[in-house]
C-alpha cells in the first residue's frame, strides 16, 4: 500500500506500518523507519539509514548512508521511556552519524534544529539540544544535555563534556576537548579549550560593520582580559556595552546557571584579527 502511495520508497526499504511518510518523500535501499516515526514532506533518506523511537524528520531535511537517529540512548538510566528525537527541516545528517533519542530523566527530547549540517561520524547524545543554522565538523562527539545555540560552528574531532553550553554564535576549533560554557559569538581553542577572541568571520557573515565589531571586541577584552575579579568585570561590562544586543546576549548567558561553569582561561596568543 506504501508504494502505491509513494512510489519513491525503494523495494528494499522496511517501513513499519504506523510510520507516518509525506509527500514527495524519498527512501532509498535498506533503510528503515519505525512505527513511530514522521517524515515530513520532501526527507529524503539516502540509503542504509536507520530511523526508530517517536522521531519527526523535518521537511527537506536529508540523511545519508548508515547514520542512525531516534535509537535508544546510551545511558543505564534508560528504561525504555517513550522519548522523542526531532530533526529540524533542510537539516543534512551525513555519513555514520548516530542521534539518540532523549531520557525521561533529561528533557525527554533530542532536537536538532533546522538548517544544520552534521558532518561524517558526529554523535549527539540524548538529550542534546542544537539550535538553528549549526554546523557540526566530521567526528565531533557529545555527551548527553549539551545545548549549542543557534549558527555555531564546531571544528572536527572536538569533543564536549555533557551538560556543557555553547552559545549562539560560537566557533570551537578542531580537536578542542569543552568542559565548560563558551560564551556567544566568542572562539574557543585547544587541546582545552581556551578563548582565543571573538569568533569575528561568523559576525560579518549577520552583517556587522567594523564599528560594531570594534565594539563587542572591547566588551570582550573588558570582560576577559581586563583586571580585577572576573564577576565584577562582567557586572560592570553591563552598564559599559550592555546597550548592544550581542554583548547583552553574551552577558545573559554568562548569567544562566551552569553545571560546569563558563570558559574564562584566554590563550596568551590570540587568534582574534584587528579589522
Amino acid at each position: 500500500m506504501l508504494k502505491s502511495l509513494h512510489d519513491m520508497i525503494h523495494p528494499t526499504a522496511i517501513i513499519a506500518t504506523g510510520a507516518s511518510i509525506g509527500a514527495n518523500v524519498k527512501i532509498g535501499p535498506f533503510c528503515t523507519v519505525g512505527a513511530e516515526v514522521v517524515l515530513e514532506d520532501g526527507v529524503e533518506l539516502v540509503s542504509h539509514v536507520a530511523v526508530e523511537g517517536r522521531t519527526r524528520v523535518g521537511a527537506g531535511a536529508k540523511l545519508f548512508p548508515f547514520c542512525t537517529v531516534g535509537l535508544e540512548p546510551q545511558d543505564l538510566k534508560y528504561k525504555g521511556e517513550p522519548t522523542e528525537t526531532v530533526i529540524g527541516p533542510r537539516t543534512q545528517i551525513r555519513e555514520h552519524c548516530s542521534i539518540h533519542r532523549g531520557t525521561a530523566t533529561g528533557t525527554g527530547i533530542t532536537r536538532i534544529g533546522a538548517d544544520c549540517l552534521l558532518m561524517a561520524v558526529v554523535h549527539v547524545a540524548h538529550d542534546c539540544d542544537i539550535g538553528d543554522g549549526v554546523i557540526i565538523s566530521n567526528n565531533v562527539v557529545m555527551g548527553g544535555h549539551v545545548e549549542i545555540g543557534a549558527h555555531a560552528v564546531i571544528g572536527g574531532s572536538a569533543a564536549l563534556l555533557q551538560f556543557v553550553r555553547i552559545g549562539a554564535g560560537a566557533m570551537v576549533g578542531g580537536l578542542t576537548g569543552v568542559p565548560s560554557d563558551i560564551t556567544p559569538y566568542c572562539f574557543a581553542f585547544g587541546s582545552r579549550a581556551e578563548m582565543v577572541g571573538l569568533n569575528t568571520i561568523g559576525l560579518r557573515r549577520r552583517g556587522l560593520d567594523k564599528a560594531q565589531l570594534h565594539h563587542i571586541r572591547a566588551a570582550y577584552r573588558f570582560i576577559f582580559t581586563g583586571s580585577g575579579v572576573f564577576a565584577e568585570r562582567v557586572q560592570a561590562a553591563r552598564a559599559e556595552y550592555g546597550e548592544n544586543p550581542y554583548v547583552a546576549e553574551m552577558l545573559d548567558f554568562m548569567a544562566t546557571p551552569s553545571r560546569h561553569g563558563l570558559l574564562t582561561n584566554v590563550a596568551r596568543a590570540s587568534g582574534e584579527s584587528e579589522d
